[in-house]
C-alpha cells in the first residue's frame, strides 16, 4: 500500500514518514489527493467537458495501478487539458502526483485584467470545442477500423460516449456485436431472429402451456412494468410496457437459475432508451411508440435482450436465490467506508444502521433509482467500459456516492439516516456531480484495490 500511496501523492517529506504514525500519514496523503482532485474539478467551466487551463506536461502513468484490465483510465476527460486529451485519449492517464496540485493552483490564479480575462474566456471556448472535436474524432477513428480494438474503446468510453454513438459503442463493449466490421451486420441479424424465435416459443403461448411458476412470474413482471421509471412518461406508454414485458419474461425463462427478480426491470431501461434513439429523434419526452414499425420495435427489443444478457452474465449471483453477490458487495462497501471515513462508519454503527437497509437497492438496480434518469446513460458508459471488473468497481462508486453526504450523515440519528438515504437529494444533479462521484471512485479504487489488507477488519 505504501508504494501505491507514494505514487498518488509524491511528497518531499516522504523520507520522514517512517517516523510517523502510518495511519495518520496515509490519511494525510489521501486528504491531499482528494483536495487535488476537487481543485481540478473546481476548475471546470463546462461540467463534464474540459478543464479551464491546459497541463504543461503529460501525466506520468508509469506508477498507477488502477486499471484492472491493463488499459489506462482517467478521472474524466475534464482532468486533462485539450492538448493532453487529444494526445493521450488512448492511454487515458490518471491524475497523479504534484502536477495535479500545480495545475489546480494555476487554475485558481486571478486574471490580470478584464481584457485578458475576456481573451482567456474566448480561448477556453475554442479549447472546449477543439477538445470535443478531438474526442469525437477518436471515437470515429476507432469505430471505423476494420476491427475495433476494445481496450482503446473502453478507455474512451469510460469518460462518456457521444449520445449518437452509444448504440454502436454499447453493443461492442458488451460483446453483442463483434469487433470485426465485416461480421457485424450478419451477427446482429442472426441474433435478432433468434430473439424472435424465443419470443414465439416462450411468450406468445397461452397460459395453459405455462407452469404455475411461469404464470406467477409473468404476473409479477406485468405488475412491475408500470412501476418502471414512473417519472418518465415514455415508459408509461402501453406498447413500451409490452416490449419491456416480452424482454423480461423471455430473459427469465432462458435463465432459470435466477428467473425474474425485481430490479432487473430497471436494468433494461437504459438499453431501451439508447437503442430507440437510433429510430426516434428529439427528447424522450416527445417520443411515441406509434412512430415505430413492428420490425424496428422487434430489433430494439432483441438488442435490449441480448445486451441485458451480456451485462448479467458477469453478475449472475446477484439475482440467484438470496442474491449472495449483492450481499457480498454490501459487505465490501461497509469495509471500504470504514477505511475511508471511519467517523461516519462509526456513527452509522452506533445508531444501528445496517448497510443492507439502503445499499441493497443501490446494487440491485445499479443506482438507476438514485440519480436523475437523464444521467443514467452517462453512468452506464463507465459501467460498460469496466467490463468484467464492473461488480468490483461498483463498490467504489457506491462508497463515493454515499460519502458525498458524509457531513450530513454524521448529524443524523437512525430514523433520519434511513429516510435520508432512501430519498437522497439528487433531483437537481447535473453532469458535474456525477463526474465527481466517478472521480472519487476511481481514486479510491487506485488506492485500495491492489491492497485488500487495508480493507480487512
Amino acid at each position: 500500500m505504501k508504494n501505491t500511496v507514494n505514487n498518488i501523492n509524491n511528497d518531499p517529506a516522504d523520507d520522514n514518514d517512517a517516523n510517523k504514525d502510518p495511519v495518520a500519514t496515509l490519511d494525510s496523503r489521501f486528504n491531499q489527493t482528494l483536495k487535488s482532485v476537487q481543485g481540478l474539478l473546481k476548475g471546470r467551466s463546462f461540467p463534464g467537458k474540459v478543464l479551464l487551463s491546459r497541463q504543461t506536461e503529460p501525466f506520468d502513468t508509469s506508477s498507477i495501478h488502477g486499471s484492472p484490465r491493463g488499459y489506462g483510465r482517467s478521472y474524466s476527460q475534464n482532468d486533462a487539458g485539450p492538448s493532453e486529451q487529444e494526445d493521450n485519449f488512448e492511454q487515458s492517464p490518471s491524475v497523479d502526483s504534484n502536477e495535479s496540485n500545480d495545475s489546480a493552483v494555476s487554475n485558481s490564479k486571478p486574471s490580470p485584467s478584464p481584457v485578458s480575462s475576456s481573451k482567456e474566456s474566448q480561448k477556453t471556448l475554442l479549447s472546449a470545442r477543439a477538445t470535443d472535436t478531438a474526442r469525437v474524432m477518436k471515437f470515429k477513428k476507432e469505430l471505423s477500423a476494420p476491427t475495433v480494438t476494445l481496450d482503446k474503446l473502453r478507455a474512451l468510453a469510460w469518460n462518456g460516449v457521444p449520445s449518437y454513438m452509444r448504440p454502436v459503442v454499447w453493443r461492442l463493449l458488451l460483446g453483442y456485436a463483434p469487433p470485426n466490421s465485416d461480421r457485424r451486420e450478419g451477427v446482429l441479424r442472426r441474433k435478432r431472429l433468434e430473439y424472435l424465435d424465443c419470443v414465439a416459443q416462450y411468450y406468445d403461448i397461452p397460459d395453459s402451456e405455462r407452469s404455475d411458476d411461469e404464470i406467477n412470474m409473468l404476473r409479477q413482471i406485468q405488475v412491475d412494468c408500470p412501476r418502471t421509471v414512473p417519472d418518465v412518461t415514455f415508459f408509461q406508454q402501453p406498447a413500451v410496457q409490452k416490449s419491456l414485458e416480452r424482454i423480461l419474461y423471455t430473459w427469465a425463462i432462458r435463465h432459470p437459475a435466477s428467473g425474474y427478480v425485481q430490479g432487473i426491470n430497471d436494468l433494461v431501461t437504459p438499453f431501451l432508451v439508447v437503442f430507440l434513439s437510433e429510430h426516434l429523434e428529439g427528447s424522450i419526452d416527445t417520443w411515441s411508440s406509434l412512430d415505430l414499425s413492428k420490425d424496428k420495435i422487434a430489433d430494439v427489443e432483441a438488442d435490449c435482450y441480448w445486451c441485458l444478457s451480456k451485462l448479467l452474465d458477469g453478475m449472475q449471483d446477484h439475482y440467484t436465490f438470496a442474491q449472495p453477490g449483492i450481499q457480498r458487495l454490501v459487505f465490501k462497501l461497509r469495509e471500504l467506508v470504514r477505511r475511508i471515513d471511519e467517523p461516519v462508519s462509526k456513527h452509522m454503527e452506533q445508531h444501528g444502521l445496517e448497510f443492507l437497509q439502503f445499499a441493497f437497492r443501490w446494487f440491485n438496480c445499479l443506482l438507476i433509482r438514485e440519480i436523475p434518469f437523464p444521467l443514467v446513460n452517462r453512468l452506464w458508459d463507465t459501467y460498460l467500459a469496466e467490463g468484467d471488473a464492473l461488480p468490483d468497481f461498483l463498490v467504489y462508486i457506491a462508497a463515493s456516492f454515499l460519502l458525498t453526504w458524509s457531513d450530513k450523515i454524521h448529524k443524523l440519528d437512525f430514523q433520519e439516516m434511513v429516510m435520508f438515504l432512501q430519498h437522497l437529494p439528487t433531483l437537481n444533479w447535473q453532469d458535474q456531480e456525477l463526474e465527481m462521484v466517478l472521480s472519487r471512485a476511481y481514486m479510491w479504487h487506485t488506492m485500495f484495490n491492489s491492497s485488500p489488507s487495508h480493507l480487512a477488519s
